[in-house]
């Protein structure tokens, strides 16, 4: 593990509508996640998970979710064991807004703004995304995007005011 002298805490964002198996139904799939996410670091907080209806082609509902983790590992590495946990738990990359096993993506991260070829934080689509904002305000209401300013509470809000049409 690549690793530097600074903690980080990552807000990460968790889906899945497509079992593993028998036993690994997409809820359980994010609790073995979060286990596994627990390797990287410090798991702070888990947000309970949502069902959500898909984005896409996908007709399966998702279970959503989020967490904190503290870790030493800076962006781009903690890219890496992501993914590298994706592909452990069944995840494959081949069809763009499809079913998927698990999801894992990097919303936010206390460094404030990252941009490299394989990786921008914050996410660019996380505001509009309730799934994403909804299990984010169970755990980090108060955290704020450094784009806008604004915290995960009021980003939610707006979104849902918009969705409403109010």
């Amino acid at each position: 593990m690549t690793k530097t002298s600074t903690r980080h805490v990552y807000a990460l964002a968790l889906g899945s509508n497509r079992p593993l198996s028998a036993r690994l139904a997409p809820a359980r799939l994010l609790k073995e996640a979060v286990r596994l996410i627990g390797q990287l670091g410090t798991v702070l907080a888990v947000a309970p998970v949502i069902k959500t209806p898909p984005l896409g082609p996908s007709r399966r509902i998702f279970a959503n979710s989020a967490t904190l983790v503290e870790s030493y590992l800076p962006p781009e590495a903690m890219l890496l064991h992501l993914q590298a946990i994706e592909r452990r738990l069944g995840r494959q990359r081949f069809m763009h807004w499809g079913a998927r096993r698990l999801d894992i993506d990097i919303i936010l991260w206390s460094g404030g703004r990252w941009n490299s070829r394989s990786l921008r934080i914050p996410h660019p689509a996380f505001r509009e995304r309730d799934f994403v904002l909804t299990p984010l305000c169970a755990i980090a209401p108060d955290w704020r995007d450094p784009v806008s300013g604004l915290s995960m509470r009021h980003l939610r809000f707006r979104l849902r005011k918009a969705i409403s049409g109010g």
